[in-house]
This record gives C-alpha cells, structure tokens and sequence, in this order.
C-alpha cells in the first residue's frame, strides 16, 4: 500500500512541475529551462542524500545515469514534437507509451499483480491519454497537421520516458537517493553542451519570474524522481509506473484553476477514470 500511495504522490509531484516548467517556457527557450531546472535542483537533491543516507554502489550509479539519460532525451524530443504542432495527439500517445513500456516489462519479467490491480493499470493508462488530449479537431491539434513524423516522435519520447521508469527499477532496494545522483548528473552533462550552443544562438534566458518558476520546476521534478524509486521498490513496476504516469492529472488542474483553463468532456472522463484506478489498485 505505501508503494501506491508513494507512486500516487510522484505523479502528483511531477504534474505540479510540469506546469511550473510550462509557465517558466512561456518567457524562455524550453530547452533552457529544461536544463537549468535540472541545476537548479542539486542543491535539494545533496540535503536529500544527507537526510536519506545509503551506500554508494556503482551498479545503482549507471542505472540512474542511464535513466537520465533516457530522461532528458525524452524531454527534448517531447518539446520538438509539440514544436510541430498536433499536440492533441503528441502528448497522449507519448503518455500512454510511457506507461505501457514498464508494464509490459513488469510481467515479461514474472510480476503477477492481482486482478484488480491490472485492472486498474489499465484505466490509469486509458486515463492518461484521455486526459492529456488538448483541444483541436480529428486529425490536428492547436498549431498543425498530423504527420508520421511527428507519431514517430511522440513515440520515441514516450519510448524514452517509459524506459526512464524501466531503469530507475533496476536500481534495486536500499540504494537510498543515489540513483536520483545518478541521473541528475547524466542528464546536466548531456544538456550542458546543448544550453550552451541554444545560449549562443540567443535563446530567451529565464528571467524574474520565469526564473522563479525553472527553480520550482526543478526542485519537484527531483523530488518526484525521488518518490517514483522510493515507490518501485515497494511495489510491483507494472502497478507503480502507471500510477505514477498519472501526473498529467494535476497538471491539467492546475491549468484549470490557475490559468482558468477549461476541461473539455474527454479530459473530465480521463480524471474520473484515474480515480477509479487508484481505487482499484489500492483495493
């Protein structure tokens, strides 16, 4: 049970920092402040080592490293697909790959949830397309047309995200936070060469409250990290990673109560299905 309560707070964590890392790129380029969001959050991330001690294992390390690797090459071709337009249909197929990835390799690899906590993977990950569909009308989204290129994208990106799950899994129990280390590190030390070139082209720089809100944004991301491997190793990775997918939930809430944004008829069914799977995979 603590597993699902920790994967649900994840996704909670990770919706939240998605919509301060969204208000930040509204001012700034989106591959700065994906960047220096993850920067910005070291700091945190050293207290939460301190608070959480564990050994160091070199094992734990890679799988981290490797897990932010796959974890900021998702970001990037996440921003280059929405960047074409269609995200009506980028942003679900590449929520519902990255939920459906860990599950398939949970039971390929022997876990057998219970009946009713499948079932409930499987409306979070109906849930997740549903409510991560924008507006815009059969075949386009706000900004163009859809494109094999741009399902390809989605794909690769939700691909990514599901195989970040996949390997922070892998770290195995009592690793404490350093696999979180792990993939802070790798994924600053592939962005750093591409914030340069993008600050050397003139890319908009975070400034005032943009700035404010990379800090946020970075802050929670790591922090969700941080709960989603405390979770999976006290669950089943073909239950927790679909709960912890669920973090579109409050993002798109939080547009609607923030930014007076309004939930079209598919996204409120999407919410309350993701409900029913909490409840089913906590029962």
């Amino acid at each position: 049970m603590i597993g699902i309560v920790l994967a649900a707070l994840s996704g909670l964590v990770w919706g939240v920092g998605d919509f301060a890392g969204g208000k930040a790129s509204q001012k700034a380029d989106s591959l700065l402040v994906v960047v220096l969001s993850k920067a910005a959050s070291v700091p945190l991330l050293a207290l939460y080592l301190v608070l959480l001690p564990a050994p160091v294992h070199p094992r734990t390390l890679a799988w981290g490293a490797a897990a932010g690797v796959l974890g900021a090459l998702g970001m990037f071709v996440f921003y280059r697909a929405l960047a074409g337009g269609a995200m009506a249909i980028v942003a679900p197929v590449s929520a519902v790959t990255a939920a459906l990835l860990p599950v398939a390799f949970g039971l390929a690899t022997g876990e057998r949830p219970g009946a009713l906590a499948l079932t409930g993977a499987a409306c979070a990950v109906v849930a997740i397309g549903l409510v991560s569909a924008a507006g815009g009308g059969a075949g386009t989204g706000s900004a163009g047309r859809v494109t094999g290129r741009l399902v390809g994208l989605a794909l690769l990106s939700g691909a990514a995200f599901g195989l970040f799950f996949t390997c922070l899994s892998r770290t195995g129990g009592h690793a404490g936070l350093w696999p979180i280390a792990g993939a802070q590190a790798a994924a600053i030390a592939l962005g750093a060469p591409l914030l340069v070139r993008r600050l050397r082209a003139g890319a908009a720089r975070p400034a005032g409250p943009s700035a404010r809100w990379v800090v946020v944004a970075g802050a929670l991301d790591m922090s969700a990290n941080a709960l989603y491997l405390l979770a999976v190793d006290r669950g089943d990775l073909s239950i927790i990673a679909p709960i912890a997918a669920l973090y579109p939930v409050s993002t798109v809430l939080l547009a609607m109560l923030v930014d007076r944004e309004r939930l079209r008829l598919v996204q409120l069914a999407g919410l309350g299905l993701a409900a029913a799977a909490l409840v089913l995979v906590a029962s």
